[in-house]
């Protein structure tokens, strides 16, 4: 894995811990719902027709 990278990973886990100290969960609970909502039209968009279950 390249510095970048791992730069990117080490700022996000800290955003997300300054969101905890901040108590700002449900802003992270709304970026949450919006990246599980991404990840699963991804899915739906690979998946065959019919293969929904």
């Amino acid at each position: 894995m390249s510095n970048e990278i791992e730069h990117f990973f080490e700022r996000q886990d800290e955003a997300v811990s300054l969101m905890f100290v901040e108590n700002k969960a449900d802003e992270l609970t709304d970026i949450l719902v919006a990246a599980l909502e991404e990840a699963f039209e991804i899915l739906m968009d690979g998946a065959p027709v019919g293969t929904v279950h």
